[in-house]
């Protein structure tokens, strides 16, 4: 996937959740990425730099890598 875009939809997530209590804001946006994103995608995610994602998307991905044992 074009990284721009996978920015663009992983921020409108977050965009959705960030109204909700900010813990639970973080879990809905780690669960709906570990739901809804094809495992490729996850890895293109964490594997990016992180330039431009919503505090929401990082608090994810650094959730996303302690599973994968990759350091955040």
């Amino acid at each position: 996937m074009d990284s721009q875009k996978m920015v663009h939809q992983a921020n409108q997530i977050a965009a959705y959740f960030e109204v909700y209590p900010q813990q639970r804001a973080e879990e809905e946006v780690e669960t709906h990425i570990r739901k809804f994103w094809e495992p490729r995608i996850r890895t293109q995610l964490i594997n990016y730099p992180g330039d431009g994602l919503h505090p929401l998307v990082q608090k994810a991905v650094a959730a996303l890598k302690n599973d994968t044992g990759q350091s955040a």
